[in-house]
């Protein structure tokens, strides 16, 4: 069951969690890597967070609905930029992050490491 979107509290942070890519959950359902939310002492939701994994490919969905088209569409200007801001946010710090990129982006691995090698070299 998921918690009722028309209390206050959970209208409010359910933005917060579709960006993250987390799910809202009862309290009561919450297991130990949730995060129980509580208002004026009681537990009003629980959040279950993606793994990395998961939320490097909500990010990289977010950003090609920002842009209107695939990232790999993207000159290479873009490109670089969208690498920047990735690393930024931690991507390459998940496994995988590199190839997840590359493959959104429609680059080599090499590339990416090109792109990130020449931001170090600035």
């Amino acid at each position: 069951m998921t918690p009722a979107p028309d209390e206050p509290f959970i209208a409010a942070v359910k933005p917060l969690v579709d960006a993250m890519g987390g799910r809202l959950l009862p309290p009561d359902e919450a297991g130990p890597d949730d995060v129980v939310l509580a208002w004026a002492g009681a537990d009003v939701v629980a959040v279950r967070l993606p793994q990395l994994a998961d939320s490097l490919d909500h990010i990289l969905a977010a950003m090609e609905r920002a842009r209107g088209c695939p990232l790999a569409d993207l000159d290479r200007k873009a490109k670089q930029e969208v690498v920047r801001t990735l690393e930024a946010r931690g991507a390459f710090a998940v496994r995988h992050g590199v190839e997840t990129v590359a493959g959104a982006l429609g680059v080599s691995r090499f590339t990416i490491y090109n792109y990130l090698n020449r931001e170090k070299g600035r």
